[in-house]
């Protein structure tokens, strides 16, 4: 099948399938209830077969670029589920210490596409390190299904302090400079701001993608310069900024908050068709310029 844009499908299917990919509504209500806006010969159930990802188009930085090493390491995690593995990334001819950049990954695993973005990452000359929050269950299964039903299966607790150990087991690296980035999306990017509240001052700046923002009290304890991804049409997640906007005022934190026009939830990521291209490319600039700033002085 050709690549599809978001705007192919009527919004009202792009959100069933949002409240699909959350655990909100089944395969069968999704397609129960998108069949309605089934057009041209494009049955509920074709529609989500096309809404779901192809990893071959987030293929940016291939895994033997030459550019990059890569390898899989196993983390400690005493508070959490005992360990976490995690893919472990840096350039290939590292001189000095460098920055380290923890990826934080969406509800299905550590998936193919959040691999590439940790290369991306290592070619900007940055260490990065994506764990696998599914490794007490068996790890990301190839699939994003099956990973989303594994991923359901996790302690949510235990799992975010695996996330909380893979962030400080980086930052003590010996390649690392002591500087401490975290990016994440969708669940990746709440857990993103999870990591700047419990972390506090030993973390130096995050990039949340549409993640779910921290209570009030919370947000008092971020220290991290912080600069928040959103989609326009993702008013789940999005609706949650200005609160979290005024908290980290409050708490003065250096912060930005980017809202891209016609963008859904998810439209970084470059295997499915809520791909925006425009806004993906402008947010991970935000992203680069954000970590160079704060993880390279």
């Amino acid at each position: 099948m050709d690549r599809m844009k978001a705007s192919d499908f009527p919004q009202e299917v792009l959100n069933l399938f949002d409240q699909y990919v959350h655990g909100g509504i089944s395969r069968r209500a999704f397609i129960d209830k998108a069949q309605k806006f089934a057009v041209g010969g494009m049955t509920a159930a074709a529609m989500l077969e096309a809404l779901r990802p192809n990893y071959a188009w987030a293929v940016q930085v291939p895994a033997d670029d030459k550019r990059i090493k890569s390898e899989i390491v196993t983390i400690p995690s005493p508070q959490g589920n005992g360990s976490i593995k995690a893919y472990f990334v840096h350039p290939a001819n590292m001189t000095g210490k460098l920055p380290v950049v923890i990826v934080v990954h969406e509800n299905r695993g550590l998936n193919l596409y959040i691999e590439d973005v940790a290369r991306r990452l290592a070619a900007a000359n940055f260490i990065a390190l994506a764990p696998d929050g599914l490794t007490s269950v068996g790890g990301y299964p190839g699939d994003d299904e099956k990973g989303a039903a594994l991923f359901m299966k996790v302690d949510r607790d235990k799992m975010m302090q695996d996330f909380f150990a893979a962030a400080r087991w980086l930052k003590s690296r010996p390649e690392s400079n002591g500087k401490l980035g975290a990016v994440g999306f969708c669940f990746g990017g709440g857990v993103v701001n999870q990591i700047a509240v419990h972390l506090g001052s030993e973390l130096s700046a995050a990039v949340p993608f549409y993640g779910g923002q921290p209570t009030a009290a919370d947000a008092a304890k971020i220290k991290a310069p912080l600069n928040a991804q959103y989609g326009a049409l993702d008013t789940r997640i999005t609706s949650g900024w200005k609160a979290f906007d005024t908290e980290l005022t409050a708490a003065g934190v250096p912060h930005e908050g980017h809202v891209y026009p016609g963008a859904n939830h998810g439209f970084h990521n470059d295997t499915t068709p809520r791909y925006d291209k425009a806004a993906a490319t402008e947010a991970w600039q935000h992203t680069i310029d954000w970590f160079n700033k704060y993880l390279r002085t």
